[in-house]
């Protein structure tokens, strides 16, 4: 594996889209991060160097549905597109993956970590290195996923201001779901809070403490705690539940 390369292609690949469109931007600068945090954990967990850069090669693609989303739909909506599933179909269907990684040693690792990098529950696989990777993926997309609610503008990943999102209310199925410790499932979101509620909700599916300890270290829930005004009273006082249980959560996660 060459990761110059497959860079290098990848960026080729992005010519084809609009790097002015906020929403290519945004998936542009998630992939470069979720990236860097598949190596941190790949790092922490004192993996191979050849799985510490397949690590890399997979957070480098795993979203590459996304810009034929962005160019088709001006939408990250999944009603509009499985990502994850077009992503398999052109790097693995149509071949492209030869064009980043020239050797297929890899290829049932990297399409099985694609394909399930943003299922609901992740299950079925019984390979330990897809696993493996599967869980790393994950694991860094949702670290990653922290700093661009941090960064990026609330109106483009929420199709709101901070402000209206904090004067809706959470559903009562949304809140009785998160009440579960469970990551909440989309179609069940009706609100804007239902759809800020589920982000926070990703930590429930965090994987490894390695992945733990860098939320409390770039201290993440408290930064996004302050992210939205809870001008609400109900939602106020539900996020207060919401931030305590979520705080328990990760720091017993980052000392397992």
């Amino acid at each position: 594996m060459d990761l110059t390369h497959a860079v290098r292609r990848f960026e080729e690949y992005l010519d084809d889209y609009d790097r002015e469109d906020d929403k290519i931007r945004l998936k542009i600068t998630h992939t470069y991060g979720v990236m860097e945090y598949s190596k941190k954990i790949a790092e922490r967990m004192d993996l191979s160097g050849e799985d510490q850069t397949l690590a890399q090669i997979i957070g480098l693609l795993h979203d590459i549905g996304r810009f034929e989303q962005v160019k088709r739909f001006d939408s990250f909506e999944p009603g509009t597109m499985d990502h994850a599933g077009f992503g398999v179909e052109i790097l693995f269907g149509e071949g492209l993956i030869r064009e980043f990684v020239e050797e297929d040693t890899w290829d049932p690792v990297i399409r099985t970590a694609i394909a399930k990098h943003s299922d609901f529950r992740l299950e079925g696989i019984s390979d330990e290195q897809e696993l493996l990777h599967t869980k790393i993926i994950r694991d860094a997309d949702k670290l990653d996923n922290c700093r661009v609610k941090l960064c990026d503008p609330v109106e483009t990943f929420m199709g709101a201001t901070a402000e209206e999102v904090g004067r809706s209310q959470i559903s009562t199925e949304v809140m009785n779901e998160f009440r579960k410790k469970e990551s909440i499932f989309s179609p069940l979101r009706k609100t804007k809070m239902d759809y800020w509620l589920s982000y926070l909700a990703y930590f429930f599916d965090i994987n490894f403490p390695a992945s733990f300890a860098m939320i409390v270290e770039e201290n993440y829930l408290s930064r996004l705690e302050k992210r939205i005004p809870y001008t609400d009273p109900k939602t106020a006082e539900e996020m207060r539940e919401v931030f305590e249980t979520l705080d328990r959560f990760i720091r017993e996660g980052a000392v397992r």
